[in-house]
């Protein structure tokens, strides 16, 4: 039954009674359906007295209409009286009315917003379906079909004017039918839920799965916003020329979870808007791209297109239907829109947070005061969103520990569970621990790797103190390739570095990375230093010679499509904003294109005698018993690189264990010939 039927909702000539509001205005719509369709079934049935017989729940409905209908007037008479008193009552209705906004968004008429609720009576009063199937013939259809809404709406000469209404409902994503393999005449109709519910003037954070719905006052104020005073000033002007049209699109790109949207609903508060975030529509076909535009208008809100394009990759935005007004999308740094609604679009580039952005940010998102605020501050350098995340965390790390200071350890655990639920997916995450007393290199790649962390740490200052043209040409990201034989330390002086930086280092898996598609490992690419560069993690690039190849004249396609990855990831590394580490054992083979855009170049070496000893001491655990002349001899003799050193601590001690578990002379000498016959070369070491 009706939630309608038994309220008092009009009274007094043309409702000046009845309270300006959407739930008032969708009760007065729904009574002007009620009317229409009860005067059609009279028509039906030869009376009025027959239809009240057939369907008694309808003479609740007439004694409700009785007592506001003027004197000796007809049923018809009496709808038409309806219509304009209701269209009165809205000119006098200072409140928004999502239907009247609708119905003038999308140039439709009275008739066409009454046969919209008229299809739908049955979503209201579940009588309705049953009268419906009862005078449609049709058993179990209880939603109203094209046929028989076609032959109640007519113009005042008989003309079927019902079937052009309902184009028009369609066109603008308000009507659906629910059975299109079934025959025109017998096509069910029905109205989205989402824009049911809109046009009851109900309001859901979650209209449908794939949006979501932000009041006015749920959005945040100008102040409560941590940008500068220039781009505030600059985004203030954004407002009036959305509202006066003269620009049409808004277009906000950045990296994800920056405050890209926190941005638009500030904007749009600005106006008294909501805003409606809709997702997963980078193939404008969907037809919840149809329901968009109407369902924004219902709820008074920017509707807020969330785009997740790669490189490459251009999306044609149609124009709205059923809205008038600004559109917002939100884009990454890579991709294209065009289309109609963004011929006039204004844009927007929100770029990393500054130091002093970030120290605002993480104030505000602990609770508590911290002595390391600066620290922390100046050593992670996340998005607005991601610094919002981790200072939750690690608010939670230091109740771990009973303490309600947070400390720079508690947000590098913090730093690092956001990094793992983003990154594991797309790259290894390697164990950084230990200094740089840990690598036996020359001094002068010590030197070359302190540098390197120089650079690291002061890689937004840096920018500060060079020429205007200088900085122009550099951005925060460092690049470096270290190049040398296999086994010389390069990886471990990647991770020493991540260690001493403390930041999460992780590994790119190239065979999760290179597609045999075209264009498909561009994108996987373009995704993983996104997310590099917004998690602020070091990305290591293990035998990088295999995506940084020389390229070669074009001979076949393949050989086109590879020079055109190769070009791509020129690009992409000169815009990178994190730390890149490339390692190569055949610089030779590296183009030199990718040298050229790398800051720092180490070149790493097969250790000599001196370094082999040193090598030898970190790797041997503390108590051992071997002969100091054989281990000078080895140290001497044994042209042995760091990694196969490491293999033969390995083989000697596994040997110990099973031998009182000390490793002695024996051991040692056994591991190293063991070294010598894997690489398949002859062992130095006098027979023993």
């Amino acid at each position: 039954m009706s939630e309608f039927l038994d309220e008092h909702v009009v009274a007094g000539p043309h409702f000046a009674e009845v309270q300006p509001s959407p739930v008032e205005h969708f009760k007065l719509y729904f009574y002007a359906a009620v009317l229409h369709v009860v005067g059609e079934i009279a028509a039906m049935l030869g009376s009025q007295e027959t239809a009240f017989k057939q369907f008694p729940f309808l003479s609740g409905y007439y004694q409700q209409f009785a007592r506001y209908a003027p004197e000796n007037s007809n049923w018809r008479g009496f709808a038409d009286w309806w219509r304009d008193s209701l269209l009165a009552w809205e000119e006098t209705a200072g409140e928004f009315l999502p239907l009247r906004a609708l119905r003038e968004a999308a140039g439709l008429d009275h008739e066409a917003v009454t046969l919209l609720v008229a299809a739908s009576l049955n979503e209201e009063d579940a009588r309705f379906g049953s009268l419906f199937e009862i005078m449609q013939g049709t058993p179990g259809q209880q939603r109203l079909t094209l046929g028989l809404l076609s032959a109640w709406w007519r113009d005042v000469d008989g003309n079927n004017k019902g079937r052009t209404l309902i184009r028009q409902l369609q066109d603008v994503g308000l009507m659906q039918v629910v059975n299109t393999e079934a025959p025109r005449s017998q096509w069910a109709l029905q109205t989205p839920a989402p824009i049911w519910d809109a046009m009851r003037g109900e309001r859901h954070s979650a209209p449908a799965p794939w949006a979501r719905y932000l009041a006015p006052s749920e959005l945040s104020g100008r102040e409560q916003l941590v940008i500068s005073d220039e781009m505030w000033r600059m985004l203030v002007t954004i407002p009036p020329l959305l509202a006066s049209g003269r620009a049409q699109a808004l277009v906000m790109r950045g990296p994800r979870h920056n405050g890209r949207r926190t941005l638009i609903g500030a904007l749009a508060r600005e106006l008294d808007c909501g805003v409606l975030e809709i997702s997963g529509l980078n193939k404008f076909a969907d037809e919840r791209w149809q329901l968009a535009g109407s369902l924004a208008t219902l709820l008074r809100a920017w509707p807020v297109i969330v785009l997740e394009l790669d490189a490459g990759e251009t999306a044609e935005v149609p124009p709205f239907k059923g809205y008038v007004g600004p559109i917002c999308l939100v884009l990454g740094k890579q991709g294209g829109i065009t289309g109609p609604a963004v011929e006039r679009a204004l844009t927007v580039s929100l770029g990393m947070p500054d130091l002093d952005a970030r120290r605002k940010l993480w104030q505000r998102g602990l609770e508590s005061t911290s002595d390391d605020l600066d620290a922390i501050s100046e050593r992670f350098r996340l998005t607005s969103g991601n610094i919002q995340r981790a200072a939750g965390l690690a608010q939670s790390y230091a109740a771990l520990e009973g303490r309600n200071e947070v400390t720079l350890v508690d947000a590098q655990q913090a730093s690092s569970a956001l990094n793992r639920q983003v990154l594991d997916t797309l790259a290894a995450r390697v164990n950084t621990t230990g200094n740089w007393s840990q690598l036996a290199a020359s001094a002068e790649i010590l030197q070359e790797l302190r540098d390197l962390e120089s650079r690291c740490r002061n890689r937004e200052r840096l920018r500060a103190l060079l020429n205007d043209n200088l900085s122009a040409q550099l951005n925060v990201g460092v690049r470096a390739l270290f190049s040398g034989p296999s086994g010389t330390g390069k990886t471990l002086a990647a991770r020493l570095l991540a260690a001493s930086l403390k930041m999460d280092l992780y590994r790119l898996d190239l065979s999760s990375v290179v597609n045999k598609y075209i264009g498909e490992t561009e994108k996987n690419l373009n995704q993983v230093f996104s997310r590099a560069e917004e998690l602020d993690v070091i990305l290591l690039i293990d035998e990088g010679d295999a995506l940084l190849t020389q390229r070669t004249g074009v001979q076949t396609s393949n050989d086109r499509y590879a020079n055109l990855e190769t070009n791509y990831l020129l690009q992409r590394l000169e815009a990178f904003e994190g730390i890149l580490i490339v390692t190569t054992n055949a610089g030779d083979r590296i183009d030199t294109a990718f040298q050229r855009r790398m800051d720092v170049v180490v070149s790493f070496r097969t250790p000599d005698a001196a370094e082999r000893w040193l090598i030898w001491q970190l790797h041997l655990p503390p108590a051992y018993a071997i002969d100091h002349a054989l281990m000078d001899e080895i140290a001497s003799r044994c042209a042995l690189n760091g990694g196969q050193i490491r293999n033969a601590v390995l083989h000697a001690s596994l040997l110990a264990l099973n031998d009182g578990g000390v490793i002695n002379s024996g051991h040692l000498i056994a591991a190293v010939q063991r070294e010598y016959r894997k690489s398949g070369g002859v062992c130095p070491l006098r027979s023993v």
